[in-house]
């Protein structure tokens, strides 16, 4: 089924419902776009993240302490 199927088919099964039920129908659509703008921020966010060099520069610096400097050891 097509997008444009599915949104006349939608339109037409909108219209057979009482007013409180499309208000229903709008706020849902309304919290899915809102997740869908979520979902595009966080991807932009981690993709800007990924492609940061600002730590590069610890890349190269000296390890300051390794296991043998553990005092005690969880597990």
């Amino acid at each position: 089924m097509t997008k444009q199927s599915l949104i006349e088919r939608t339109i037409d099964n909108l219209a057979k419902l009482p007013e409180q039920k499309i208000k229903e129908v709008s706020d849902f659509t309304e919290f899915l776009l809102s997740k869908l703008d979520d979902q595009v921020i966080t991807k932009g966010i981690q993709h800007l993240v990924a492609d940061n060099k600002s730590f590069d520069f610890l890349k190269d610096e000296e390890d300051l302490y390794d296991e043998e400097d553990l005092k005690e050891r969880y597990k």
